[in-house]
């Protein structure tokens, strides 16, 4: 099912015909070349084709934008330069060639100052104004300096109005994207709450039914008091994490001057203004420790210089290595639950010079010891999810590496590098 032939037909139809326009602007502008001279016709056959030319590959010829700008304002101050004050051989040539001229120069103008950088806009679009605003200067030099003056003048607006135009259309785009933004950022708190609730609730019945079996449990209960308060601990664990996580994601900061003015309100403002920090390396002995108690795996942890590489790693390097411990210990809990050894590893690494370290974070199990008895009880959990990939893409976005596959006798290891500069320090 095609959806809008016609709108696809003309943006494929677009490019040639500006090629074509291109084309026929410079063909005209190389024919009038004995009538009009040399100093008309380069500024005129650039001044159309270079736009022409942007436009047939736009967005990729975007980049090239700047300097093609540039480039169009150079070449047109230097036809005036060398222009102004002199007989033209044709002056019906002259005058509409260089309107031609003018027109192609307000249009570059408008895509400056709409799709160029703020900057690189601001200042070829100063260049482009000035040399627009001189190109009649061609034709002919009014008699007195305030007649020149309200010549530049007038074709200095025109260049103000293109600007304009194009600012204001910026305008409505990083408007419209930040709505955007704003909406998705509002979709995802929600959906996180929302998560929160349900997964609260399910969580906090747990929690009840341990708390219960520990109360009605016998003399004869002892060896399961133990496991039941594992449970409860993992349970408020778990809980824990939902709010943090949905603090971590509110916008809780107060609006400057918002403050309520009694004493009380003020604690109570300072107090949701701070958001929880996002977990870190110095978390991940908890983790383990946690994972540990959860089950029968022993648990190993390699991390030398823990403190000083704790203060050096920027906070975002640090949460995701932490994310990175987690998701291998939740994939050996459901792949490899019969795992006897996890040996999680972390350190720093200065492969690239004294400039940038990486962070190198590995999680390796031994073979699963399959235990027959217990073996149905994992069964269900056989199923891939997608915590790898998107641990990848978070990696990926601070230019790391996630490698994930066998290690050793029927093993596994996940290993992430995570490039971090050395001057960075962390919360």
């Amino acid at each position: 099912m095609v959806i809008n032939p016609p709108l696809r037909l003309a943006r494929r139809a677009a490019p040639a015909v500006c090629l074509a326009v291109a084309a026929a602007g410079t063909l005209a502008a190389l024919l009038s070349l004995p009538a009009a001279g040399w100093q008309t016709v380069v500024p005129s056959a650039v001044s159309v084709a270079v736009p022409f030319l942007l436009l047939a590959g736009w967005p990729g010829s975007r980049p090239r934008l700047v300097p093609a700008a540039g480039a169009m304002a150079a070449v047109t101050a230097l036809g005036t330069v060398a222009l102004a004050g002199t007989e033209p051989r044709s002056m019906s040539h002259v005058g509409l060639m260089a309107l031609v001229e003018v027109v192609m120069l307000l249009l570059t103008l408008f895509l400056v100052a709409r799709y160029a950088a703020p900057r690189a806009a601001l200042a070829v679009s100063s260049a482009l104004a000035l040399s627009e605003s001189t190109v009649m200067l061609r034709v002919e030099i009014a008699p007195t300096v305030l007649e020149v003056l309200g010549q530049v003048s007038f074709f200095l607006l025109a260049a103000g109005l293109a600007g304009t135009v194009g600012g204001y259309l910026r305008s409505l785009d990083s408007r419209r994207l930040r709505s955007v933004h704003e909406a998705r950022k509002a979709q995802r708190l929600q959906l996180a709450a929302d998560l929160h609730d349900f997964v609260a609730h399910d969580v906090s019945g747990i929690l009840v039914l341990a708390q219960a079996a520990q109360i009605v449990a016998g003399p004869g209960d002892g060896p399961l008091l133990p496991l039941l308060q594992r449970i409860e601990a993992a349970g408020q664990q778990a809980l824990a994490s939902l709010d943090r996580t949905v603090l971590m994601l509110g916008d809780s900061a107060p609006a400057a001057g918002s403050l309520p003015a009694d004493g009380e309100g003020r604690d109570r403002a300072r107090k949701s203004e701070t958001r929880p920090a996002p977990y870190g390396l110095a978390d991940i002995p908890a983790l383990l420790e946690r994972f540990r108690c959860s089950g029968r795996t022993e648990v190993a942890l390699d991390f030398p210089r823990a403190d000083e590489v704790t203060a050096e790693v920027p906070r975002e390097v640090a949460a995701t290595a932490h994310r990175a411990v987690v998701e291998a210990l939740t994939n050996v809990r459901r792949h490899a639950g019969h795992a006897t050894a996890v040996r999680v590893s972390v350190r720093s690494e200065a492969p690239s010079g004294e400039s940038e370290r990486m962070l190198v974070v590995s999680v390796r199990n031994t073979a699963p010891a399959i235990d027959r008895a217990s073996a149905p009880f994992t069964e269900g959990r056989r199923g891939g999810g997608t915590g790898l990939a998107g641990l990848q893409e978070r990696i990926a976005a601070l230019s790391g590496i996630l490698t994930a596959g066998p290690h050793g006798d029927g093993g596994w290891e996940v290993r992430a590098r995570l490039p971090y500069p050395v001057a960075a320090s962390k919360n």
